[in-house]
């Protein structure tokens, strides 16, 4: 069955359940508390009843005229009625019962005096009788000269209370069917809004399986939204290693191919007698070390994904890092006419670092600017401390510049801009996904920023001073 249909069925049934338990608590709520009310209503019209014949009894002395208060009350049917009554008021108040409500008189001597409905004879023996009952006074003497009982065969209202309950029955009938109708509609409605993101999410999942992506439409804010935000989000990512995955290909090839193929020239040349075994040798051996040094950045990479990166902290001087770095590259920098510069203040504190894996990370750096800038160009390394919190290391260079598109991707793997691809800026697309590692790992961040290809870069590397 579909998360649909379950959805659905599951509201129909919470629906259908609600409504059943509501009527049913409803109905026997109403019959209890009507049957409460009928009850005081036939106690207090028997107590009434018992007054009007106690006047009528001490009026005349006697039964003679008992009818009298019972036609006035109603209870005399389809017989001729007492002196002093009227038909008008007969009639009328025998309207107000549609059932036939038994009333019999029982005499101090407990012989029956009168029964309305005639099935006791007078002065017949009174048998055990149910409903409402009140005592007969001869108020003169304050004796008590017969009881009264109401209501025998429980008749009373019996029509008018079962229409009401009925009524009220099918009043929450037709209610709980128009209510459950609505909420079958509301269910159906419902269950389509929740499952429409997850089915749509099941279509794109299967399209991106098949190489397809499309992004999943977000239509409001709530989980389901953020699952689909999600879902897009994750999509993009996929895209971009998508065409990672495709331009590493290309690119690890192109590093692995262009040092073999050396490699294999050289080697030829030597067995056909071209090349000197001098010659040849050192060609070889720094393709060799070209091929390695891919290798070792890889399997150094591959350390930082699994959390196998270890560092070995020390209390070092941020001075002599940088001092040490440009005397490193200083040579490189000369070959390409490019000017390398220190610019750092006197008072810069000592800093926790790793040394090797620091200075690895800014020799990324530096060789990056060296490559990027134009001849005649400089390249200056500063350094400050900045809250007392952080020290700032900087690289500036006025080289070929970054596109704004291009400032988000830099430090993926492999990734290269159209500028350094179009000239010969050595990397491997590497420097920059290591150096990351590297500071992340020492606590601190890296970044670069741009105004646009010809405008130069600046990378900057923060560092906790605590």
């Amino acid at each position: 069955m579909s998360l649909r249909r379950r959805i659905m069925g599951s509201i129909v049934v919470v629906i259908v359940l609600t409504i059943l338990i509501g009527v049913g608590i409803g109905f026997f709520t109403t019959q209890n508390r009507l049957d409460a009310f009928v009850d005081r209503i036939g106690s207090d019209e028997a107590s009434r009843l018992a007054r009007n014949l106690s006047r009528e009894y001490t009026a005349t002395g006697g039964w003679e005229t008992v009818d009298r208060p019972l036609s006035e009350a109603g209870y005399v049917y389809d017989e001729a009625l007492p002196r002093g009554g009227s038909e008008g008021g007969g009639a009328e108040s025998s309207e107000s019962h549609e059932d036939l409500v038994r009333v019999i008189i029982i005499g101090a001597d407990g012989q029956v005096v009168k029964d309305n409905l005639a099935q006791l004879s007078p002065g017949a023996a009174a048998p055990d009788l149910d409903g409402r009952s009140d005592t007969v006074f001869d108020l003169d003497s304050n004796q008590a000269v017969g009881r009264v009982y109401l209501d025998v065969n429980h008749e009373f209202l019996s029509t008018e209370s079962h229409g009401f309950l009925t009524t009220i029955l099918w009043v929450s009938l037709i209610g709980g069917l128009l209510t459950a109708g609505a909420g079958i509609l509301l269910a159906a409605w419902l269950s389509k809004r929740i499952t429409a993101p997850v089915t749509a999410l099941t279509e794109a999942t299967q399209a991106i399986a098949q190489g397809k992506a499309a992004p999943l439409p977000v239509t409001s804010s709530d989980e389901l939204g953020r699952m689909s935000t999600a879902f897009n989000q994750m999509t993009s990512a996929l895209e971009s290693q998508r065409d990672l995955r495709k331009r590493l290909i290309n690119d690890v090839s192109h590093e692995l191919n262009t040092p073999l193929s050396v490699i294999q020239l050289e080697a030829k040349g030597l067995s056909d007698g071209l090349q000197t075994p001098e010659k040849a040798s050192e060609h070889i051996i720094g393709e060799v070390d070209r091929l390695r040094g891919l290798v070792t950045d890889l399997n150094w990479l591959a350390e930082t994904d699994h959390g196998e990166l270890r560092l070995t902290f020390q209390r070092s001087s941020v001075t002599e890092l940088l001092n040490a770095e440009l005397g490193r590259w200083q040579s490189r920098a000369l070959a390409r006419r490019v000017a390398l510069s220190l610019q750092v203040p006197d008072d810069l504190p000592n800093v926790d670092l790793d040394r090797v894996r620091m200075s690895q990370a800014m020799g990324n750096v530096v060789a990056n600017a060296i490559h990027s800038a134009e001849p005649g160009g400089c390249i200056a390394i500063g350094a400050e401390t900045e809250s007392d919190e952080w020290l700032a290391i900087s690289i500036t260079d006025d080289g070929i510049g970054i596109h704004p598109a291009d400032l988000p991707r830099l430090f993926d793997r492999f990734y290269r801009t159209d500028q350094s691809r179009g000239r010969d800026a050595g990397g491997k697309g590497l420097g920059l996904a290591i150096t990351r590692s590297i500071v992340k790992a020492h606590g601190g961040t890296v970044s670069v920023a741009s105004e646009g290809p010809g405008k130069g870069a600046v990378v900057a590397i923060r560092l906790p001073l605590d």
